[in-house]
């Protein structure tokens, strides 16, 4: 059963993977997501289905346009990849419980579906220093029921309110941070903070504590190295959202661990 999961998980990433493509290009763009179909940018000739198989036809392809052989960026089957990749690393740390009963594999398709809002938010904040309410709001609301239906389907109730006071408790921080130094980030990172916060509160507080704190280790770091290779100036603004899902995700595999380990020493 684990190897068929994981085999769903990869062909679901990579078809996941390449919906997200086209959302990180005509989201910001404020395109809708349907219409028109999928073309060449340089030619206008519309994408065939057999020239939209994920990876599969960039290669075939050549990594070009099939009628005016115009350049098509490597990122698309990167993103593709990288998507199936992590749909098949977390499908493995979850599959024990997801192949043994209907809880964890709910939880299972909740904490994939923050995997293909973490490429997608990451990949349009880089890109656009932004962070899409189309994306954030909506994400808030599905994570908040299906981890609902988690806790109805395991009994653990009591989970499901922790999850919702480590929303409110972090978007609570994110914004008292923003009305302290404004320039330091903006509303989409307090209202990202609720959306991660949900999963953050549903390991625990120790997963709240390291997952929150990690965002700004790793992106204080980032900062820093950047600083000594004068990439950047002292003034200048870095994207924070990318931080923040990279600390969120620490904090969720390893938060609460650490956190146990930490106490630990005070023993």
């Amino acid at each position: 059963m684990t190897g068929v999961l994981l085999i769903i998980a990869a062909l679901l990433g990579l078809a996941v993977g390449s919906f997200l493509n086209v959302v990180v290009w005509r989201l910001p763009r404020a395109e809708s997501l349907s219409r028109p179909p999928s073309a060449c940018p340089r030619c206008g000739a519309r994408i065939r289905a057999r020239d939209n198989v994920p990876v599969l036809s960039w290669l075939v392809l050549r990594g070009r346009c099939r009628d005016c052989h115009a350049p098509i960026s490597p990122r698309y089957p990167l993103v593709e990849l990288t998507t199936a990749v992590l749909f098949v690393v977390v499908a493995w740390w979850q599959a024990d419980k997801a192949v043994t009963s209907a809880a964890g594999l709910v939880f299972l398709v909740t904490i994939l579906y923050l995997v293909a809002v973490s490429v997608a938010l990451a990949l349009i904040d880089i890109e656009h220093h932004r962070l899409p309410d189309a994306i954030v709001l909506p994400s808030i609301a599905v994570a908040a029921i299906l981890l609902a239906v988690v806790a109805g389907a395991s009994g653990e109730w009591h989970m499901w309110v922790r999850a919702m006071l480590g929303a409110f408790v972090l978007c609570v921080a994110y914004f008292l941070m923003l009305v302290a130094y404004p320039r330091g980030m903006g509303f989409g990172d307090v209202k990202l903070a609720a959306l991660l916060g949900l999963y953050l509160g549903w390991q625990g507080w120790g997963a709240v504590l390291v997952g929150g704190f990690g965002a700004f280790l790793l992106g204080g770091l980032y900062s820093v190295v950047l600083l000594v290779l004068r990439r950047v100036k002292r003034t200048s603004g870095i994207p924070f959202g990318p931080w923040m899902l990279l600390g969120t995700w620490a904090g969720i595999v390893a938060g609460q661990q650490a956190w146990s380990a930490y106490l630990r020493v005070f023993d």
